[in-house]
């Protein structure tokens, strides 16, 4: 959608500032991947590696400097551009297209060994099964796709309830989109973006796994967790090694998910 695009192009800019994303700290060698991806990816020496969903290439560049040879793909041209800009200034060899995540193999001629995304993409996505499409057309036989993301059950708290645990959204939500308007963003809180409008879809797991079952992809293996990345709840709390929790029920709510799948 046109409207997600125009928010992702404003956020791109506020996000490449921001002490959350500190690209300082990247460009001084720091590791950008979340810590469950490090410990769960394969080694990646001499792969050939599509980030899907790349936004401004942080992730894709720390996964170069794992030895893997990589393309990012992102709909945001602000984001591409920034992408590229930092690959320059950090020294780090890399291709970066923008596209339509759906447009991807009408722009790329090549496939590849691994495909990878990351937190926070499958909420902008009316269509699943086509995303797994792409995915499984886009890996080499034997290639491999691996995903680390928020769960869908933790998007259906209300998120501005100060108290407690109150379902607010859908779980099976349908293929309408829901509309939220704000302004800010999770990076950061207090940036003056003007009041903005995103158009978002929460997909259950079962729509998740099956819709890369469906496009012929072996599902390897499937982890939840009960901890997260940002405060995603207001009553949430920091533990020291910088992840999330909900108070009083880290044992009852799944925060995030991962899943690597092979391609026969």
């Amino acid at each position: 959608m046109n409207t997600n695009k125009e928010l992702w192009d404003k956020l791109a800019k506020t996000h490449y500032k921001s002490e959350f994303y500190d690209v300082k700290g990247f460009l001084e060698g720091k590791q950008t991947l979340d810590p469950i991806e490090v410990d769960e990816l394969p080694d990646l020496e001499g792969k050939s590696l599509l980030h899907l969903m790349c936004h401004f290439g942080m992730d894709t560049l720390s996964l170069a400097r794992m030895g893997a040879t990589v393309t990012g793909i992102d709909f945001s041209s602000e984001a591409i551009d920034l992408a590229t800009s930092l690959a320059k200034t950090a020294d780090i060899e890399a291709k970066f297209v923008c596209s339509n995540v759906y447009d991807v193999r009408k722009v790329l001629k090549e496939t590849f060994d691994f495909v990878f995304t990351s937190a926070g993409v499958l909420t902008w996505l009316p269509d699943l099964e086509a995303w797994a499409k792409v995915i499984a057309d886009s890996l080499n036989p034997g290639g491999t796709f691996y995903i680390r993301e928020f769960h869908p059950y933790s998007y259906i708290f209300d998120d501005e309830d100060t108290e407690g645990l109150q379902v607010k959204y859908p779980y099976f939500q349908g293929k309408e989109p829901q509309m939220f308007e704000a302004e800010g963003s999770y990076a950061d809180r207090d940036a003056k973006t003007g009041m903005m409008k995103t158009y978002e879809w929460n997909h259950p797991m079962s729509r998740i796994i099956n819709s890369l079952i469906e496009a012929g992809l072996r599902i390897e293996f499937f982890h939840e967790f009960n901890v997260t990345t940002y405060q995603a709840l207001p009553f949430m709390i920091e533990r020291d090694d910088g992840r999330y929790v909900i108070p009083g029920n880290s044992d009852k709510v799944p925060l995030m998910f991962s899943i690597m799948a092979t391609k026969d």
